[in-house]
């Protein structure tokens, strides 16, 4: 009986120590990843437009910006690609422009006019329909 004993206690030794080896092996496997820009990527979320656009052909909402003008239908993100301030909207002078360290983008493509930004806008994908929700932004 007693060798029976032995032998189960060493086959439990034994799956500790892959487990315990098995964690050391991911808590390594985890920063190297992140280092090499592996990241899980993010549900996108449809953000539904219940209401007509208005007569200026823009809309404002917190995470971007939507455009509806000549047949044509963008949004673009509110986020700067410098430090993440929230970009403005000129009408007058048609362009985006970030409050922080004044970054200027072209309204229609998001690119970028004046710098330190150096990437330009997100550009997030827009369907437009004919009954409510008017608009659908995926971001």
């Amino acid at each position: 009986m007693t060798k029976l004993k032995r032998v189960h206690s060493r086959k439990h030794c034994v799956k500790r120590r892959i487990f315990i080896h098995s964690l050391w092996f991911f808590a390594l496997l985890y920063p190297i990843m992140k280092y090499m820009g592996y990241a899980v990527p993010r549900k996108p979320v449809f953000v539904k437009i219940t209401t007509p656009m208005p007569q200026a052909g823009f809309l404002l909402t917190s995470g971007f910006i939507l455009f509806d003008k000549d047949d044509k239908c963008w949004a673009l993100s509110r986020k700067c690609t410098h430090l993440g301030c929230k970009i403005h909207y000129s009408e007058t002078r048609k362009i985006l422009e970030c409050p922080c360290h004044q970054s200027q983008f072209d309204h229609v493509t998001g690119k970028v006019i004046k710098g330190p930004a150096e990437r330009s806008l997100t550009q997030l994908p827009v369907e437009k329909r004919l009954n409510s929700p008017y608009y659908v932004v995926t971001t």
